[in-house]
């Protein structure tokens, strides 16, 4: 039986209920996804998209990093093939690209990304799966053991080891493991935002086929309303068939008014609708600059270091904790999410960075990933210029 095969197995067979547990409710250890779909609001998903296709492009790296006898660094770089390969093709069905732009979304929509980690009969780390969860609750075992109780969108429930879970909370006050969820912050703003929406709608509806509307001060049947209405069409708004030369001109008795509607009248006030979506904005981290790719370079790096960065550091130190064990960790192996690829920078601050290059700082090929160009041959193996030698002992060369 294939790896893949088992993990569609565990979430179709596994019953919550085999597993004695106790749940710690007590503590508010329990989380339930908002019942109104934010993916669905397209204002929520210009504003995340930025943010989860700059995850998407980390560029996750094993690394081991020793120090020798002589006290000088060891630093490897993906030594182990098994590591590479799960971070790149962390299971059959998606790249490393695709992982990480599903766990940002749950980061920033639930505030809790889950993915589930499927090990060989030795322990060690081979697939990973995120999980689309509707609630998810703390458990514990009679040893103390922490498990997690998942309600797939599935409509199945799954109990996991919280060592095989990585998780990646948002918001982290007030409660000791979930990231705080988004109802009561976003849900006033949302029924704002949607009755914008619908208003909007509306307007362009009756815009469309209301023009004029017949006011009158005594009461009429439905049917003479309607005689009313139709003559009026007739005599004032059907310039074919005029036959009185009243073109143009509209006239009415005392008991009625005529009044043209104007479709602005039921669009919602536009200080109000940007109101709301500033407030969204900068519950997201965001502004209108990044989502329409008008920023400066100052702008992205300020994004970059208040909203990305976060993120990328929770994954890195997660997916740490739970691929390696602590013997493992001890001995320098650790996962790095790097961000060359994201940090946007103009034209002349990339040709700057050949000072790096000639220090050594940085090797020809990383500099070359920057300006979006194939790496050589030796470009792996920094480089020093003459005049800028490591000084020895004393001052002296």
């Amino acid at each position: 039986m294939s790896v893949f095969t088992r993990f569609k197995n565990f979430f179709k067979d596994r019953n919550p209920t085999e597993t004695v547990v106790k749940l710690v409710r007590e503590s508010g250890n329990s989380i339930y996804t908002w019942n109104g779909e934010l993916l669905d609001n397209g204002d929520i998903r210009a504003m995340v998209r930025p943010f989860t296709q700059a995850a998407g492009k980390f560029d996750a790296k094993h690394i081991r990093e020793n120090v020798e006898k002589d006290g000088t660094p060891d630093i490897k770089v993906n030594p182990e093939p098994y590591v590479r390969i799960l971070l790149t093709e962390p299971n059959p069905i998606m790249t490393g690209v695709m992982f990480r732009q599903r766990l940002a979304w749950q980061y920033m929509l639930k505030n809790n990304a889950f993915a589930y980690i499927v090990r060989d009969a030795n322990g060690f780390a081979i697939q990973m799966y995120p999980l689309e969860w509707n609630s998810v609750e703390a458990l514990l075992d009679e040893q103390r053991r922490l498990y997690l109780r998942f309600s797939l969108q599935t409509g199945k429930q799954a109990v996991i080891s919280y060592e095989d879970v990585i998780h990646i909370p948002r918001d982290v006050g007030g409660n000791e493991l979930f990231g705080r969820p988004n109802q009561k912050a976003l849900e006033m703003l949302m029924e704002v935002a949607v009755a914008s929406d619908r208003s909007i709608v509306q307007a362009v509806k009756n815009g469309g086929a209301i023009k004029w509307l017949l006011k009158y001060t005594r009461g009429m049947r439905p049917e003479e309303l309607k005689t009313r209405a139709k003559e009026f069409a007739k005599s004032f708004l059907d310039t074919e068939n005029s036959e009185d030369g009243s073109v143009g001109v509209a006239a009415t008795g005392a008991d009625a008014e005529a009044k043209q509607v104007d479709p602005h009248d039921y669009v919602p006030n536009a200080m109000v609708m940007s109101a709301v979506n500033k407030r969204l904005m900068a519950y997201f981290g965001t502004n209108e600059k990044i989502i329409n790719s008008s920023y400066t370079e100052d702008e992205w790096n300020a994004y970059y270091e208040n909203v990305i960065e976060p993120f990328a550091q929770g994954m890195a130190e997660e997916f740490t904790r739970k691929i390696f064990s602590r013997w493992e960790r001890a001995r320098g192996n650790r996962i790095t999410m790097d961000s060359t690829s994201l940090q946007y920078a103009s034209m002349q601050s990339k040709l700057g960075l050949v000072q790096m290059v000639d220090r050594g700082a940085m090797t020809p090929n990383e500099w070359r990933q920057i300006m979006n160009l194939s790496p050589i041959e030796g470009g792996d193996k920094p480089i020093r210029r003459l005049d800028t030698q490591v000084v020895k002992e004393g001052g002296k060369e």
